[in-house]
């Protein structure tokens, strides 16, 4: 089996055991795609669960583009404090602010090099925003993403980004934003870091490393 006919066949099992319905597990308000932007960097090195109980608060404390770009950046770490780097994440999201109304009018946008452009924007966070505000082809590469699609053997890097063209050159592009969701949820539910449930994986068969 070709490393491209395992991705194939990988993909079929994930959409039968994870089905086909696009969901970001961020929560945000889809008319203001850069809450999204926000809640995304803030997810470095932090769950998606604390994100969303930060931003709960943090939305209704910012309710603009403007206020976040004009917030004092000691009390933005307090209020942030509980994500982790508070203050380098403090730092990159006002700043962000402040170049998305000075560059692009208040508007998140779509292309690669312009949302890297931007400061705490990497390719990870990118590609969040492409797959789910413009919905254009985007694999992200979070540490289940990793971590899974490295135990099956559809990449042997480490680095998110090449990790990430591996991915491309194997599972097909329309497959690209689902293989996102599915990956996540197949994780956090089976292959858990450090403590895999291989038993009950419905990838095993597939599986380099299964036990």
């Amino acid at each position: 089996m070709t490393k491209k006919e395992k991705a194939l066949a990988v993909c079929e099992i994930l959409n039968e055991e994870y089905g086909t319905d696009l969901r970001c597990y961020l929560e945000y308000d889809k008319r203001k795609p850069w809450q999204l932007l926000v809640a995304t960097i803030l997810s470095a090195q932090c769950t998606d669960e604390r994100v969303n109980i930060v931003t709960k608060d943090l939305f209704k404390k910012y309710k603009t583009l403007k206020s976040i770009a004009d917030a004092d950046v000691t009390e933005f770490e307090k209020d942030i404090y509980s994500t982790g780097f508070y203050k380098n994440k403090a730092k990159n999201i006002i700043a962000c602010a402040a170049a998305l109304l000075e560059r692009y009018d208040g508007t998140v946008p779509s292309d690669i090099d312009e949302l890297t452009s931007l400061p705490g924007v990497g390719r990870k966070t990118a590609n969040v925003i492409r797959g789910n505000v413009y919905n254009i082809s985007s694999i992200v590469v979070d540490t289940h993403v990793k971590r899974v699609s490295k135990l099956l053997g559809l990449t042997k890097e480490d680095d998110p980004v090449k990790v990430e063209y591996d991915l491309m050159k194997v599972i097909p592009k329309e497959q690209w934003i689902l293989y996102n969701f599915q990956v996540i949820a197949h994780g956090r539910k089976i292959c858990i870091s450090g403590r895999p449930k291989c038993s009950n994986c419905v990838l095993r068969s597939l599986c380099n490393n299964a036990k």
